[in-house]
């Protein structure tokens, strides 16, 4: 079976296409033959070293997964199903999506819902799941389309797309911010009715005029402080990554003045939520556009792919089809 597999290099870990035996796999009570995965940030960090996100080596890379059932000693599923797996630590500590095989544990694996075909799961993948958590967050949070913007930043990125098509869909006034030129056009088709340039986080004074009812930040740092400083009134921010750092430089001034909420998400959810959010991404939250940010490759193209979304130069969301 083929595999893109991380292992240890004179360079430090580095990923590549290999051969290798499907009894080297990470342990599971389930095997499954993987059609599609995709290919995140967070891949990409690992498959170029940039940064340790394997706990050990070698390991088979890739966060997520869709595919069908080769067999199972579960009682949650037969063979035949098609499954959708991410998070718990696949691609980081056990074998991951960017294979032809891998093993998981039925307990935290998802069955495809009704009405999402395998391809429109792949490409949701973490990012429309991630996204689609931040969406219903901000729904319980009693937030109403007619409060103000919302800002959606890293807008070009998969949870970015995917979070601005989901908001707009719902009815939502959307804000994309992008440090990537030429984008306009894109980021309009996908439902925002603006974008700027994220060159406006320049200024840092303890508060900014309040623009957003609520935001999306995907980029973590000054992105994320200056979020927290331009909200409105009782303005509500979720933060669910770290490309741009993990250390936030804020204070207090808009949480006491403006009452401001700062809320986290976690994407590796329990089955429960999992199971809710996907039977929500197959209904009201699946985007009617999927196909204006998605791009398919073939594993031999995963290097490449890895090297340009480290480099910044990717938009939306890549595909890797495994089998057919």
């Amino acid at each position: 079976m083929k595999a893109y597999r991380l292992s240890e290099t004179i360079d430090g870990p580095c990923g590549q296409l290999v051969d290798m035996d499907q009894s080297e796999l990470t342990n599971g009570d389930t095997l499954i033959k993987i059609i599609y995965a995709g290919i995140n940030y967070k891949d990409a960090l690992a498959g170029t070293g940039k940064a340790p996100i394997a706990r050990h080596l070698p390991i088979n890379a890739g966060i997520e997964a869709i595919g069908k059932i080769v067999e199972t000693s579960s009682d949650f599923f037969q063979s035949g199903d098609w499954v959708i797996a991410h998070g718990m630590g696949l691609g980081v500590e056990r074998d991951g999506g960017l294979s032809e095989y891998v093993r998981c544990d039925a307990s935290w694996l998802v069955a495809l819902p009704q009405g999402l075909k395998p391809k429109e799961a792949a490409i949701l993948g973490v990012a429309g799941f991630s996204a689609a958590l931040c969406v219903d967050r901000l729904e319980q949070s009693g937030l109403l389309t007619d409060k103000g913007p919302i800002a959606v930043t890293g807008a070009s990125g998969g949870v970015g797309s995917l979070a601005i098509s989901m908001l707009s869909h719902q009815g939502f006034n959307v804000t994309a911010i992008s440090s990537k030129e030429n984008m306009d056009d894109h980021l309009h088709a996908l439902g925002a009715s603006d974008v700027i340039s994220s060159s406006v986080m320049q200024n840092k004074k303890v508060l900014e005029p309040g623009k957003w009812a609520a935001a999306i930040d995907t980029i973590g740092g000054d992105s994320l402080a200056w979020l927290i400083r331009s909200s409105l009134p009782d303005g509500i921010v979720i933060s669910i990554g770290n490309a741009g750092g993990n250390e936030v430089n804020t204070n207090v001034i808009p949480f006491i003045l403006r009452g401001i909420s700062l809320l986290g998400i976690n994407a590796n959810s329990p089955r429960p939520l999992r199971q809710r959010i996907w039977g929500r991404l197959a209904n009201d939250l699946k985007p009617n556009n999927l196909d204006v940010i998605s791009n398919e490759i073939n594993l031999e193209d995963v290097t490449n792919i890895m090297e340009l979304m480290i480099a910044g130069k990717t938009k939306g969301r890549y595909i890797v089809k495994i089998s057919s």
